[in-house]
Protein backbone atom coordinates (compact mmCIF):
# COMPACT_ATOMS: atom_id res chain seq x y z
CA UNK A 1 0.00 0.00 0.00
CA UNK A 2 1.25 3.47 -0.88
CA UNK A 3 1.34 6.39 1.52
CA UNK A 4 0.97 10.00 0.42
CA UNK A 5 2.07 12.65 2.90
CA UNK A 6 1.55 16.41 2.65
CA UNK A 7 3.74 18.86 4.54
CA UNK A 8 0.87 21.11 5.60
CA UNK A 9 3.21 23.97 6.52
CA UNK A 10 4.55 24.18 2.96
CA UNK A 11 1.36 23.46 0.98
CA UNK A 12 -0.19 26.61 -0.50
CA UNK A 13 -3.44 24.95 -1.55
CA UNK A 14 -2.98 25.45 -5.29
CA UNK A 15 -5.02 22.33 -6.08
CA UNK A 16 -2.75 20.91 -8.78
CA UNK A 17 -2.51 17.62 -6.89
CA UNK A 18 -6.30 17.46 -6.69
CA UNK A 19 -6.56 17.86 -10.47
CA UNK A 20 -4.04 15.15 -11.40
CA UNK A 21 -4.98 12.40 -8.93
CA UNK A 22 -6.31 9.52 -11.07
CA UNK A 23 -8.18 8.02 -8.09
CA UNK A 24 -9.72 11.40 -7.10
CA UNK A 25 -8.82 10.92 -3.43
CA UNK A 26 -6.91 14.19 -2.89
CA UNK A 27 -8.75 17.33 -1.85
CA UNK A 28 -8.12 20.66 -0.16
CA UNK A 29 -9.08 20.47 3.51
CA UNK A 30 -11.40 23.44 4.02
CA UNK A 31 -11.58 22.73 7.77
CA UNK A 32 -7.88 23.51 8.30
CA UNK A 33 -5.68 26.55 7.69
CA UNK A 34 -1.91 26.26 7.78
CA UNK A 35 0.43 28.96 9.12
CA UNK A 36 0.34 30.77 5.77
CA UNK A 37 -3.46 30.89 5.71
CA UNK A 38 -3.98 28.22 3.04
CA UNK A 39 -6.17 25.11 3.02
CA UNK A 40 -3.65 22.26 2.63
CA UNK A 41 -4.17 19.15 0.54
CA UNK A 42 -5.11 15.87 2.18
CA UNK A 43 -6.17 12.35 1.20
CA UNK A 44 -9.69 11.05 1.77
CA UNK A 45 -8.95 7.34 1.34
CA UNK A 46 -5.29 6.38 1.77
CA UNK A 47 -6.02 2.72 1.01
CA UNK A 48 -7.10 3.70 -2.51
CA UNK A 49 -3.79 5.44 -3.23
CA UNK A 50 -1.94 3.57 -6.00
CA UNK A 51 1.38 5.37 -5.44
CA UNK A 52 1.53 6.86 -8.95
CA UNK A 53 3.33 9.98 -7.57
CA UNK A 54 1.49 12.31 -9.95
CA UNK A 55 0.52 14.54 -7.00
CA UNK A 56 4.13 14.85 -5.86
CA UNK A 57 5.33 15.45 -9.41
CA UNK A 58 2.87 18.30 -9.95
CA UNK A 59 3.44 20.00 -6.58
CA UNK A 60 5.36 23.25 -7.26
CA UNK A 61 6.42 23.49 -3.61
CA UNK A 62 7.58 19.87 -3.15
CA UNK A 63 5.15 19.57 -0.23
CA UNK A 64 4.08 16.01 -1.13
CA UNK A 65 5.93 12.73 -0.68
CA UNK A 66 4.73 9.30 -1.75
CA UNK A 67 6.09 6.10 -0.25
CA UNK A 68 5.40 2.66 -1.70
Amino acid sequence: MAKMTVNRDICKGCGLCVEVCPKKIVFLDKSVLNGKGYHPATVTDMESCIGCTMCATMCPDCAITVEK
